[in-house]
């Protein structure tokens, strides 16, 4: 799973450790709340089957101090409203010690004011400082952690880098969700530390299909390179126009949020050399025998998963195959968002506990292509 497994066994053993529940319940309860369905579904569906297995993992070797940890997931959606109310479920109603999530900063930001409130444990899995950091207060909040690393960790990586290459003159690209504007905010405020100018800015929806008008206006303006700050599938739309459009000559980097090979492969040849900050996790195979992170991350798909998974799987998404080589739809969504008529909608479902893909991915319940908006069955004549 993306960077998290090691940090997401750590969370569990440090809440069951030290803000345990009451003695006397049958049960330590932990809450989670992940994006498992949705356009953030790559983030939040290995999130919640790296939960359940560490907490199987957990109960097997006898749970905490005797007592089984029982593990309560609730799938938001990426939706900030559905997060909220979660939430409070696992809060008021199910009464748990800490709770784990959301996947996304937005979502995040969404229920730090109920875990404060209630003074209840909560680690979430996206990466914006804010999570964790009271501005107004000017100190770290109480009760909120975060798995990831920062976005100001992300961008001193890029403008290190950037630094080292000599480029001093860069247009910056982000989504307007919690995520993009956090980075967005400590690009503009690190650039300078670096001897960096921001010579344009842009932005653009989650949903947005196109972005050839703000990558035109970024064109004109002449950057030594672009960096752009989102999540999910813009990431890929905005790599694919700025191939389209011929900037292949300008330096492209993306935040640490574009580690998936998924990406890499919807991209359709538009990464290549494009630059991003990522965790060691996501180099396995090419880390030092020594790295602290080695061991862990080359054990665990070999141990925790099964043969269906290929040998290079580190976590990230891969498209499968089924018993006859084919390769197979697994409900990821993202070729629903990068539509450009939006004429593909899929409704993703739970492959049941029986099947040998149960671990794998999800499978589309409904998959449905509007024939009249396909822009693929239109073709100019010839």
């Amino acid at each position: 799973m993306p960077k998290k497994f090691v940090l997401i066994a750590t969370v569990f053993l440090f809440f069951m450790g030290a803000v345990i529940a009451p003695a006397l319940a049958d049960s330590y309860k932990v809450g989670a709340v992940f994006s498992v369905t949705g356009r953030t579904s790559f983030l939040g569906d290995p999130e919640k089957k790296t939960a359940v297995m560490v907490a199987e993992e957990i109960n097997k070797a006898g749970g905490i101090n005797g007592k089984e940890l029982e593990l309560i997931v609730y799938d938001t959606e990426g939706d900030a409203t559905k997060t909220n109310l979660a939430v409070k479920k696992l809060i008021n109603q199910d009464k748990v010690c800490a709770i784990i999530g959301p996947s996304l900063s937005g979502t995040s930001m969404a229920v730090v004011p109920l875990a404060e409130q209630f003074k209840t444990p909560l680690v979430s899995c996206a990466a914006s400082y804010k999570i964790t950091w009271d501005d107004k207060a000017g100190k770290p909040r109480h009760w909120v952690f975060k798995t990831p690393q920062t976005d100001t960790m992300a961008v001193d990586a890029i403008y290190t880098h950037l630094k080292a290459r000599g480029i001093r003159k860069i247009a910056v690209m982000s989504v307007t969700t919690g995520f993009g504007k956090s980075g967005h905010g400590e690009l503009l405020k690190l650039a300078a530390n670096y001897g960096i100018k921001v010579v344009a800015d842009e932005s653009y929806g989650p949903k947005d299909t196109d972005m050839t008008a703000q990558l035109t206006k970024i064109k004109g303006v002449g950057p030594e390179a672009i960096v752009n700050w989102s999540v999910g599938p813009t990431q890929v739309v905005v790599l694919r126009n700025w191939k389209d459009l011929g900037m292949t000559k300008i330096p492209f980097y993306q935040s640490h949020g574009f580690g998936s090979r998924k990406n890499i492969e919807l991209a359709a040849g538009a990464a290549e050399g494009v630059y991003c900050p990522l965790g060691a996790v996501n180099v396995a195979q090419i880390l030092p025998s020594g790295h602290v992170q080695k061991k862990v991350t080359m054990q665990y798909p070999e141990e925790k998963w099964d043969a269906h998974l290929p040998e290079y799987y580190r976590g990230t998404p891969a498209l499968v195959t089924d018993e006859h080589g084919r390769e197979r739809c697994v409900a990821c969504q993202l070729c629903e968002f990068i539509c450009p008529p939006r004429a593909i909608r899929i409704k993703p479902d739970e492959i049941p506990d029986d099947s040998d893909w149960e671990k794998v991915e999800k499978f589309p319940k409904e998959f449905d292509i509007d024939m009249i908006r396909c822009c693929l069955l239109y073709t100019s004549p010839s």
